[in-house]
């Protein structure tokens, strides 16, 4: 497995000493709030299963974020395929931080890095990121990273229940961008 690192972070697989950490960030309805329900910790733990066997399978998808300086897990960044369903195909990029985290940009640190291993080492002609119309911060870190939108593409998430989750922008970024 690749492990990615930047100067502040290493993006690297899931430890057993994540579980407890992830299960909180899940838990946490701040850190859900653009996401849905909050997850027990049997399906929190479920997820990094899916994760490592899915990263195994095809050499991408969500890394564990390790802050380099003090060894401390702050969430996950990574790739993977969008889901069945939408209204489009691709490989998207996507990150989820500890509250602790935020602010301190290591959502685009780790976002740009996950770009760079997609444009360039998996040679994706395209990456592409999705959120709700209501998270700006994460639309911010998508334009930090060179993304953009087109209101055209916007869309409701079929698998949303109608409120405020169910609206979602779509951004893009094509390989030969500079990250």
């Amino acid at each position: 497995m690749t492990e990615l690192r930047t100067d502040r972070l290493i993006l690297r697989r899931w430890q057993d000493s994540d579980l407890e950490p992830w299960a909180a960030m899940n838990a946490d309805p701040e850190v859900r709030q653009h996401l849905g329900d909050l997850l027990t910790r049997e399906q929190s733990d479920a997820s990094v299963a899916r994760f490592q066997t899915e990263f195994d399978e095809r050499g991408y998808g969500w890394w564990a974020i390790e802050v380099l300086a003090t060894g401390e897990f702050i969430g996950f960044a990574g790739l993977d395929r969008v889901d069945d369903g939408m209204p489009f195909t691709g490989v998207e990029i996507g990150w989820r931080l500890a509250r602790s985290a935020w602010g301190q940009g290591y959502a685009t640190e780790a976002a740009v890095a996950g770009l760079a291993f997609g444009l360039e080492a998996l040679g994706l002609p395209e990456i592409l990121a999705v959120t709700t119309a209501t998270n700006l911060r994460s639309q911010a870190v998508m334009r930090r990273i060179g993304m953009t939108r087109d209101p055209a593409d916007d869309f409701d998430d079929p698998a949303a229940p109608e409120g405020p989750l169910r609206r979602n922008v779509l951004y893009r970024i094509a390989r030969g961008t500079n990250v």
